[in-house]
């Protein structure tokens, strides 16, 4: 049997009834984590251009936009929706993927589900399909993605959906089977924009939700897919990774299915920057904490697992000068040097007034990196601060064990109170609680009250 097959038979035979309480809510808590973040990007320079295109796609429609009143066609709605979700780079993240899920699945199965008429147990059986699928395809890499420059959020995240969006339509498993061969064509991300923070990361979950859709949908209507996406002679893995493609681990894409949940351990971002960087922000508010101040700074080093040593620390004069608020978020230097002069991370510190702190760069200028020999990366995004200081003393701190991950979670009170801080941006005067309610409710109630829920202007 194939991985595709495996899959297929997987989600085809998933049930919201079936669904563990734990995964149950954990999915909840997942996609309301995700609605605050693209309810908070609405206040930020990429949100008018991106959600101005995609009106001019398809013109109006049916499907809900986060925070407007405004529809558009599904899948214009479902491409704007993925880069709100995106966009402030402060969405979950499977740990051992290192992917981005909620913010491609949640937006093809919301779009979907409410265009069907479908029931809100529905669209979460699906987004559980979608998550548990798209982790252990992105785990089969081992890192590898980031390696050869691709994104494995817009990689991965066009089978998860093609799957998700292929339950949603009620197909069998040959043609779920069948959504991912033509997933294979669609997807893609480049990490190009590492070189000068552009903005073409934040497009990667919408378009990988729209490459799903397109794929379910074709497969539904019989469209001749490839057999073997993922194994085959040009499957995913042998043509993406190249030589890399050694070091995959194909078992892992189907171990566990239905008794391991990979939902569970999706991780909660505590700070609205690249996970790879939570550590340092973490060490620095700590060192902070201590009374460190920024002039008694001579130098610092950081020690950084190997693997994203390309993603969060080179070129390193562009790390210690970030262009934008996009490049500060993929930034060690700039984020050690920000926290440890606040004393917290968040979207204050990518404020642009923030960015061009003269003080704040003269510490990111101190800042470099050493690789890490503790490292325990993709399990832990670990990360340690070393300072030294004009008078002679070094002061260090390690996290082991990266707030928010699976070992160490944001409570569900936690992912509620960052849920409210977010959409207060755009939200201040009320309406949060039905919202949340709507999303905490959600097997409750139509996939069309949750969609109702976030149109508001």
């Amino acid at each position: 049997m194939s991985i595709a097959t495996e899959l297929a038979h997987f989600a085809c035979g998933l049930r919201h009834e079936a669904l563990p309480a734990e995964v149950r809510r954990r999915a909840k808590h997942l996609i309301l984590d995700a609605l605050g973040c693209g309810l908070a990007a609405r206040r930020f320079d990429f949100a008018g251009p991106a959600l101005a295109a995609a009106a001019q796609l398809g013109g109006p429609g049916d499907r809900a936009v986060i925070g407007q009143g405004e529809r558009l066609a599904l899948r214009d709605a479902v491409l704007a929706n993925g880069v709100l979700l995106h966009g402030l780079d402060y969405d979950d993240t499977h740990t051992e993927g290192i992917a981005h899920l909620t913010v491609s699945v949640l937006p093809a199965v919301l779009g979907v589900a409410a265009q069907l008429g479908m029931h809100g147990r529905d669209l979460l059986a699906a987004y559980v399909a979608g998550i548990e699928a798209g982790a252990r395809l992105a785990s089969v890499a081992r890192g590898a993605f980031h390696q050869v420059g691709f994104h494995p959020t817009g990689v991965i995240g066009a089978f998860a959906c093609a799957i998700a969006v292929a339950k949603l339509h009620g197909l069998d498993a040959a043609r779920i089977a069948a959504a991912q061969g033509i997933a294979l064509s669609t997807a893609s991300g480049s990490l190009e924009f590492l070189e000068d923070g552009a903005w073409t990361k934040r497009l990667h979950p919408g378009w990988a939700a729209v490459g799903g859709i397109t794929a379910a949908v074709l497969a539904k209507n019989h469209f001749v897919a490839p057999p073997a996406p993922y194994e085959g002679r040009f499957g995913l893995f042998r043509a993406y990774l190249g030589p890399l493609y050694e070091q995959c681990d194909l078992s892992r894409a189907t171990r566990g299915l239905g008794s391991e949940w990979e939902t569970v351990q999706v991780a909660v971002k505590p700070f609205p920057a690249c996970h790879f960087v939570h550590a340092f922000a973490d060490a620095a508010i700590t060192l902070h904490r201590q009374g460190v101040r920024p002039e008694q700074v001579a130098h610092v080093r950081a020690l950084v697992p190997a693997e994203v040593v390309k993603t969060v620390c080179e070129p390193a004069a562009a790390k210690r000068r970030p262009a934008n608020d996009y490049d500060a978020r993929f930034s060690v230097p700039y984020v050690v040097a920000a926290s440890l002069r606040a004393g917290r991370f968040g979207l204050a510190q990518l404020d642009p007034a923030a960015l061009r702190d003269p003080e704040t760069l003269a510490l990111a200028a101190k800042v470099e990196y050493e690789v890490d020999p503790q490292s325990t990366f993709p399990r832990h995004y670990c990360g340690e601060v070393i300072l030294h200081l004009s008078d002679g003393r070094t002061l260090r701190h390690r996290e082991a064990v990266n707030r928010g991950c699976a070992e160490r979670p944001l409570s569900d009170a936690e992912i509620v109170d960052k849920f409210h801080d977010n959409a207060s941006y755009v939200r201040p005067g009320g309406g949060l609680a039905a919202l949340r309610d709507a999303v905490l409710n959600l097997d409750a109630a139509p996939a069309r009250a949750l969609e109702d829920a976030l149109a508001f202007a």
